[in-house]
């Protein structure tokens, strides 16, 4: 069996024990909270653009003001830029799945269109 040698041993073995003992116990006081974490997936889809309209300026025709087109499917958010390094336009939905995107600020012109993006969410 084991003996204690000397007093300053057995002192220093009390000591450890009780540091152990205090972690232990604060270790097992800690709580954590429930938490979630999970990944889902849906389809997504992309909308088919039709029936696309430019209205142009009635007093300089070199301008465009506006964009009208119709979407296959209901949207919430629409935006459009014709030209490629050019600013996105909000647009507004003017019946069901028509909207309407006014290009007068900046004002875009038929020489610089060189595109029509649309960005559609719902």
């Amino acid at each position: 069996m084991f003996t204690f040698r000397t007093p300053k041993f057995a002192a220093l073995l009390v000591i450890v024990l009780v540091v152990m003992l205090a972690t232990y116990a604060f270790a097992a006081s800690n709580t954590v909270p429930a938490t979630y974490a999970g990944e889902g997936a849906s389809v997504t889809s992309g909308y088919t653009v039709t029936d696309v309209v430019y209205t142009l300026n009635a007093t300089n025709p070199s301008n465009i003001d506006s964009v009208t087109f119709t979407l296959n499917a209901p949207a919430t958010t629409v935006k459009a830029r014709l030209v490629t390094t050019g600013s996105y336009y909000a647009c507004s939905n003017t019946s069901g799945t028509t909207w309407n995107c006014s290009t007068t600020s900046p004002q875009v012109t038929v020489a610089a269109a060189n595109e029509l993006r649309i960005i559609a969410s719902n």
